[in-house]
């Protein structure tokens, strides 16, 4: 049994999904399927259900689970220890971040980390905020990154960024968004994301303070991905309440159009587990998010 196996395992037990687990922890299917096939027959135990695509975890997989996971969060927890005594010369920092935050408001900032501390490998998993609140619950990473509020009585939940979000349409919507008002944010035909998201929670939100009713509300489709969404609205299925880091290049570009309605900021959070060794490489990169403003200011660059 291999620590690899292990997370392989986590990581399909928590997707229910062979797929969806690989593309995570940057494998093949193949690759997914083979490390849970060696667990299995190394000791001749089925630890997944095959029902068609879908997968479940038998009565043997479950009470594995929370084992599994202790060993890595224990695991992961001593080699940060150990990498602790270079100081920040090696090592690694190993975040979670929900779609908007991994995909665009985190990135800029992981390469001035990277450029100050060149020694340390950081590897980031995306996820919804759910998910993510998830890993950093089980201890199996540094720090959670999240657009949504999380209330876990195990995590220390900080602010650490804001959003500006933005009512968005393809351009022949444009009379439609210069009219909205509390009747036709309720009834007009809304593209949004899944829920447990922070994108959700934060479309939800927006729409509750304008008026809309919730119950009413017209989800025309509901799909995984900030790109899915963003490009279906493109092709005219309705409209969203995205981050305006997301859709800011195609609003350049003429292929979406903003609704001049102010929305309500939304706070990024910042998620660590109370219990969790908190290593120097953590610590640097929360003292570099809370400066990044000031030191791209300071080079001339604006941040979003």
């Amino acid at each position: 049994m291999t620590l690899e196996q292990l997370r392989v395992f986590v990581a399909v037990a928590e997707h229910e999904h062979m797929t969806r687990a690989a593309r995570e922890l940057n494998l093949t299917q193949s690759a997914a399927s083979a490390a849970v096939a060696a667990l299995e027959e190394r000791h001749n135990v089925k630890l997944f259900d095959r029902i068609g695509r879908r997968i479940a975890l038998t009565a043997a997989g479950r009470v594995f689970l929370s084992e599994a996971k202790a060993v890595l969060a224990r695991a992961l927890a001593a080699e940060q220890q150990l990498a602790d005594f270079a100081g920040l010369k090696s090592g690694e920092l190993v975040l979670a971040a929900s779609q908007t935050v991994g995909s665009y408001w985190l990135p800029p900032r992981i390469v001035q980390f990277r450029a100050a501390y060149p020694g340390l490998a950081i590897k980031l998993r995306i996820g919804n905020t759910r998910r993510v609140a998830a890993l950093a619950n089980g201890g199996e990473v540094d720090l959670g990154l999240v657009e949504g509020e999380v209330s876990d009585p195990s995590l220390s939940v900080r602010p650490i960024g804001e959003d500006e979000l933005v009512v968005i349409a393809a351009p022949k919507e444009r009379r439609l968004l210069e009219a909205l008002d509390a009747g036709l944010l309720t009834a007009a035909p809304w593209v949004a994301r899944e829920k447990g998201s922070g994108t959700r929670a934060a479309f939800e939100a927006a729409l509750a303070a304008f008026g809309a009713d919730a119950a009413k509300r017209n989800i025309v489709l509901e799909l995984p991905s900030n790109e899915a969404i963003r490009a279906a609205v493109e092709a005219g299925a309705g409209l969203a309440v995205m981050s305006r880091l997301v859709v800011s290049a195609s609003i350049k570009a003429g292929s979406l159009i903003a609704s001049p309605l102010a929305l309500p900021r939304r706070r990024f959070f910042l998620l660590r587990h109370k219990e969790r060794y908190e290593t120097q490489a953590a610590r640097a990169f929360v003292r570099m998010i809370e400066s990044f403003g000031e030191r791209t200011a300071e080079c001339g660059a604006i941040t979003p």
